[in-house]
């Protein structure tokens, strides 16, 4: 698990490779995760945009930028939390995504929240030690 915090503002991911989705053949590789928003600060906040970069282990970057997660822009009041999963693919077997949530305050406060640099790993990976 992976975790960042912002302003009282807890992101936690999990990734977890789909073995099920991905053909590592066709060098196309999917990994699912799960992210848990929560607000541990005592001001009512609303997800508003996020902004993804997703590196590939060749170094190809792909920047993602868009209203809320999964179709919804939640708001969150004091100790609640938002859990959603979302996919990403891949070329290569590994890589890694990091990103940020735009929050707003109930009273208009616009601020950015750091989601955690999370690596994507999957067992197609041959490690090289020097």
């Amino acid at each position: 698990m992976y975790e960042a915090v912002t302003r009282d503002i807890a992101v936690m991911v999990k990734p977890i490779f789909l073995e099920d989705q991905s053909e590592p053949e066709e060098n196309h590789f999917v990994w699912a995760y799960t992210i848990q928003i929560k607000n541990q600060g005592d001001k009512t906040v609303q997800l508003r945009t996020r902004s993804w970069v997703i590196t590939d282990s060749a170094g190809h970057v792909q920047q993602v930028h868009g209203e809320g997660v999964v179709g919804k822009q939640p708001i969150l009041h004091p100790g609640e939390r938002f859990e959603y999963t979302s996919g990403a693919p891949l070329a290569t077997p590994t890589g890694f995504m990091e990103g940020s949530y735009q929050m707003e305050t109930s009273t208009g406060d616009v601020f950015d929240v750091a989601i955690p640099a999370f690596s994507l790993d999957s067992p197609h990976h041959t490690i090289n030690v020097h």
